[in-house]
């Protein structure tokens, strides 16, 4: 039970008497919102004491980017006719957001495993609120790498053209399309151990990366593979940001990367609240 501190008057003598304290029940609404607020603080500040949390949120994702662009983006642009840095920047931030969920969702084993979970589990705090406040500090944590690495591309010689709602816009679809992700790999967690789980992540990663419309337009693969290239969850992602900041279609890969992201959190929001559970119970 959650409470609500009263401070009442003096009593006669003139001593303060200890405070009431009405209590309140965990399970409200309010409570989830509150205590997912504070754990998503937590995870927050603990990722950003943590070095290897940062290098990996902000150092790697820029050094990546500026590494296509060096290497890859004049014969790129050349071979295609399009400029390359409105496909790589978006990849790079796609593929930023996929990468720190392994890091969270390592993060939430080492809890497990030290009964930190066990501990809040048998604490007054709302059962959902872990999971929650755990999914909120991934779209921060998204935001603030989409953020870092577009400073990074603007200095490459990306640029919007359709102005400040467009450009929230495209910052939008990394937060979503890394909530649906984040929900994937903590069932993941729930039921693997942490080197399987980063081997299996890293295969997605790596398919994901080579095979989509960012690091080379559709139309450059094999005619076979060109269908799936093009409907894979990345690469209408990145058509739509793409369509935002400079020219393609911007509906229909939009609507796709919401059914995409919709499809991860339906098929794997139970799995993860059964295996969040399941940890957290058994840690107690």
């Amino acid at each position: 039970m959650s409470a609500v501190i009263e401070t009442p008057a003096q009593d006669w003598a003139g001593h303060q008497p200890l405070p009431r304290v009405r209590p309140r029940s965990e399970k409200t609404l309010s409570i989830w919102v509150e205590q997912s607020l504070i754990q998503c603080k937590r995870l927050l500040i603990g990722w950003a004491r943590d070095p290897a949390t940062t290098i990996q949120t902000l150092i790697y994702p820029a050094a990546t980017l500026l590494m296509f662009r060096v290497v890859l983006g004049d014969s790129i642009t050349a071979a295609t006719g399009m400029p390359s840095i409105y496909g790589t920047t978006p990849m790079v931030m796609l593929v930023a957001a996929m990468s720190g969920s392994v890091v969270s969702a390592l993060g939430f084993k080492a809890e497990k495993a030290t009964g930190l979970l066990g501990r809040f589990w048998t604490m007054p705090v709302h059962r959902a609120a872990g999971l929650t406040g755990r999914l909120m500090a991934e779209a921060v944590r998204v935001l603030v790498t989409s953020l870092f690495v577009l400073v990074v591309g603007v200095c490459l010689g990306f640029k919007f053209w359709y102005g400040p709602a467009a450009s929230l816009a495209m910052l939008g679809i990394p937060i979503l399309f890394g909530i649906g992700f984040a929900v994937m790999v903590t069932a993941l967690a729930t039921f693997s151990e942490g080197v399987m789980l980063v081997s299996i992540v890293g295969i997605i990663n790596t398919l994901l990366m080579f095979f989509n419309s960012g690091f080379v337009p559709v139309f450059a693969y094999p005619r076979w593979l060109q269908a799936t290239v093009e409907n894979q969850p990345m690469s209408t992602a990145i058509d739509a940001m793409r369509g935002l900041a400079y020219d393609g279609p911007i509906a229909t890969p939009l609507i796709k990367t919401v059914a995409w992201t919709v499809g991860m959190i339906v098929v794997f929001a139970y799995p993860a609240i059964r295996g969040y559970r399941k940890a957290a119970e058994t840690g107690a």
